[in-house]
């Protein structure tokens, strides 16, 4: 599967927050010396709930925004199709899970497979899920890290992108499992950012569970 035709001019991004946008930020603060350079914008921002500090920065940064909450719908996959339709309404050439909390159905997926990112706080295929720092703490492992990959019908695992590793130290516990979970997040954003910036500018194509970045044909 090939990158899809680039828009004219830097990428398009729907970013998808579920609380603080701190990766929505990271993104925000490197596409702030300008598009062109980055090879990607920001058009709109759209969450699963409202009041939440990630809608904050959007706005505060003049983007246009959209909330689309499950319990607005009557079931999960009439709500999968308004995620969809509503994203689709600014033509993005790539979305990015930037901590929504909500897995995405078939309809999304019809739509953006193979163009949709999202993050995850361990080296995937090593503990997917929804506690991947206490399930590789638990595990006794003495690195983990992050992974940026596209999604698929799977629960993390889709095609991997890019991963980053951070160490497990002898004061990482079950108890301290924050201070770890913090560490992987700063990692996370640098390469959430980084991985965008190489998609959008170089393009990419997928190989069966294999990402290559760089222009397709080449």
């Amino acid at each position: 599967m090939a990158s899809p035709p680039p828009s004219a001019g830097p990428a398009r991004l729907v970013v998808l927050v579920s609380g603080s946008g701190t990766n929505l930020q990271a993104l925000l603060d490197a596409i702030g010396d300008g598009p062109e350079g980055f090879g990607a914008r920001i058009v709109a921002v759209g969450a699963d709930r409202s009041g939440i500090v990630g809608l904050e920065r959007a706005e505060r940064a003049g983007l246009p925004t959209f909330v689309c909450r499950v319990k607005d719908h009557a079931t999960r996959e009439e709500w999968d199709a308004a995620l969809a339709a509503g994203t689709a309404r600014f033509r993005p050439d790539l979305v990015v899970s930037a901590g929504f909390m909500k897995i995405v159905g078939k309809e999304f997926l019809a739509r953006f497979g193979g163009r949709f990112i999202n993050t995850h706080p361990a080296l995937l295929p090593s503990f997917p899920g929804a506690h991947g720092v206490r399930d590789a703490l638990a595990y006794g492992v003495k690195v983990t890290g992050c992974t940026v990959h596209f999604v698929d019908d799977g629960v993390d695992t889709g095609p991997i992108i890019a991963q980053g590793v951070v160490e497990v130290t002898e004061e990482d516990t079950a108890e301290g499992e924050a201070a770890l979970h913090e560490r992987i997040k700063e990692i996370e954003r640098k390469l959430l950012v980084e991985a965008v910036g190489r998609l959008a500018r170089d393009g990419y194509r997928i190989e069966g569970r294999k990402v290559h970045l760089g222009h397709v044909g080449e």
